[in-house]
C-alpha cells in the first residue's frame, strides 16, 4: 500500500461498520489544503483498493473495510495488544489469538 492508501485504511478501520462517502474519506485523510483543491482526489485510490478487495461499496460512492475472510480465521480470536502480551508471557501456546498485527498483514497481502 503507498501512503495515500494507508492513511485511508487507517481511517476506515476505526469505522469499520459504517459506509463513509468519498467526499468525507477525503477531507478526513488528505487534510484541508489538499481536500480544498480537489475534493474528490481519493476516488481513484479507493476505487484501486476497492478492486483488490480491500474495500466495498454500497453501490452510492460510500465505502467500508471489507470484513476478513472467516476460512482464513476459523477458531481463531481478536485480542487486545495487551492482552496478547499477557497470554504470550504465561508460557503457554495461544496461536488461536488475532492481533491488530495480524489483521494489518491481511489487508497488506490484498
Amino acid at each position: 500500500m503507498n501512503a495515500e492508501e494507508r492513511d485511508i485504511y487507517y481511517y476506515l478501520k476505526a469505522r469499520r461498520r459504517e459506509f463513509i462517502g468519498i467526499r468525507e474519506i477525503s477531507r478526513r485523510t488528505g487534510g484541508k489544503r489538499k481536500s480544498r483543491v480537489n475534493p474528490d482526489w481519493a476516488r481513484p485510490v479507493l476505487m484501486g483498493m476497492a478492486e483488490r478487495g480491500i474495500l466495498e461499496s454500497d453501490g452510492e460512492e460510500r465505502y467500508r473495510l471489507k470484513p476478513m475472510v472467516q476460512q482464513e480465521t476459523k477458531g481463531k480470536r481478536w485480542a487486545s495488544p495487551e492482552i496478547s502480551k499477557l497470554l504470550k508471557a504465561s508460557g503457554k501456546d495461544f496461536h488461536n489469538v488475532i492481533t491488530p498485527e495480524d489483521e494489518d498483514e491481511y489487508y497488506d497481502k490484498l
